[in-house]
């Protein structure tokens, strides 16, 4: 069965369907709910909590534009709410640079240490950067959806990536030490 019949009988609430749709994209969609999430228990909510949002309001996606982006954006405001909800993102008007280069040696940094780096960031950073860096947003739409200025965007995105610096820096430095 093609996804766009999965579409439709799930939006007659087929159950099925509905099955095969989470079991398609449960394992990408989850994968962001990491990346918005402290806990690996808090990702499974939010993916849970996104499936629900999803099958009630399928019956808004019209076939323009990609399905499994409409299901991210979903998933991604999902996210968001849940640290609205928890009043988690005291975002803060900092001024630094707006540019920030980290020069990484690919063969002494790992794909598993940035991912876990990232998820260390304080979580009004973690926010922005995935926004901003990671699934393409611009500042100013990351302001609508956190509901903070946009200059307070371009900030928290130019401290998530000094904090990012620092600690690959770091981390180069201790394996370097090791060397000798």
């Amino acid at each position: 069965m093609s996804l766009k019949q999965l579409i439709q009988k799930s939006k007659k609430q087929d159950l099925k369907s509905q099955s095969e749709i989470y079991q398609l994209f449960a394992g990408k969609l989850f994968a962001l709910c990491v990346k918005y999430s402290k806990t690996h228990h808090e990702a499974e909510d939010n993916l849970q909590e996104a499936f629900i949002i999803i099958f009630k309001k399928i019956e808004q996606y019209k076939f323009k534009g990609s399905f499994e982006g409409w299901m991210k954006r979903i998933v991604i405001n999902t996210a968001l709410q849940t640290y609205r909800k928890k009043k988690v993102l005291n975002l803060v008007e900092e001024n630094y640079p707006d540019e920030v280069e980290v020069d990484v040696n690919e063969e002494d940094v790992s794909l598993d240490f940035l991912l876990r780096i990232i998820q260390e960031l304080p979580d009004r950073y973690r926010m922005v950067f995935n926004l901003y860096v990671l699934d393409g947003y611009s500042h100013r739409e990351i302001s609508e959806l956190l509901g903070i200025a946009e200059g307070t965007s371009k900030s928290n995105l130019s401290r998530a990536r000094v904090i990012l610096k620092d600690k690959v820096e770091l981390n180069q430095q201790q394996q370097n030490v090791g060397l000798f």
